[in-house]
């Protein structure tokens, strides 16, 4: 597959999402290690704020401050959660 990208994401509580992407992987992942690592995504440490995500135009996961996560990067948390799980 040469791009992979969103086809939905549901906010799940704390910082988890469950993550259906374009080629059939979907998966729950944990993204606080990702959002405490940059600055950029400062206001995001608010949980409120995390849940008022939307899919941009790649799509992939962003939020209103500017801050958004590579689709391949989500695509990266959930293959490891999938392959955690099972």
């Amino acid at each position: 597959m040469d791009c992979v990208y969103l086809n939905d994401a549901k906010y799940l509580g704390g910082f988890r999402f469950y993550l259906q992407f374009n080629d059939g992987l979907q998966g729950e992942v944990d993204l606080q290690p990702i959002i405490e690592k940059y600055d950029q995504a400062d206001l995001l440490k608010d949980e409120d704020e995390v849940a008022k995500f939307y899919l941009d135009s790649w799509p992939t996961l962003a939020w209103a401050c500017g801050f958004d996560i590579a689709p391949e990067t989500l695509y990266e948390k959930c293959e490891q959660a999938v392959s955690a799980d099972g």
